[in-house]
């Protein structure tokens, strides 16, 4: 098996781990206000290589977001947030590719700005949380409560994968 597989299904299988064993006990929720909800797991789907066939990263976020699903007893809110964020990830990533292009170097975005990183990881986690509380919540009457759901949780995800990525980051 290529070493990108195997590196590709081991960060799947720990970023898996972190979400259902970590993530899921953190809770930072007081009272009535519950607009806390760290999801991690969305960076396994950012971090495939660019070059990956299309209906390789729907299945592999298929697999990923029904995985969670059963950790998290929902009925597949969260394979349908990730599937349509795999779905968006190519235009994410044709709106934010550089001017020469992606290179076979930069093929698994570590060697990508920092700064681009953030545009990529804002963008892509904005609409994956956006689709995660409208599918939750299944009702635009609830639209206040999506919104303040997408804006907490975006802040403590991407702070979390931010910080992720600082520690593991590959220095090639």
């Amino acid at each position: 098996m290529n070493k990108l597989i195997q590196s590709n299904i081991l960060r799947f299988i720990l970023i898996l781990l972190f979400q259902v064993l970590v993530c899921k006990g953190i809770n930072l929720n007081q009272g009535s206000f519950q607009y806390f909800h760290v999801l991690f797991y969305p960076i396994a789907i950012l971090l495939l290589p660019v070059d990956m066939p299309k209906p390789y990263v729907l299945l592999s976020a298929f697999a990923l977001g029904i995985m969670v699903d059963v950790f998290y007893d929902s009925l597949g809110i969260h394979a349908s947030a990730s599937v349509f964020l795999a779905y968006a990830r190519s235009y994410i990533l044709k709106i934010l590719e550089p001017r020469g292009g992606y290179s076979v170097k930069t093929r698994g975005l570590e060697n990508m700005e920092f700064s681009w990183f953030i545009s990529y990881l804002s963008i892509s986690m904005v609409i994956f949380l956006a689709v995660y509380f409208s599918m939750d919540a299944f009702s635009f009457v609830y639209f206040g409560r999506i919104v303040l759901n997408t804006l907490f949780s975006f802040i403590l995800s991407v702070s979390l994968i931010l910080i992720y990525q600082v520690i593991f980051r590959s220095r090639t």
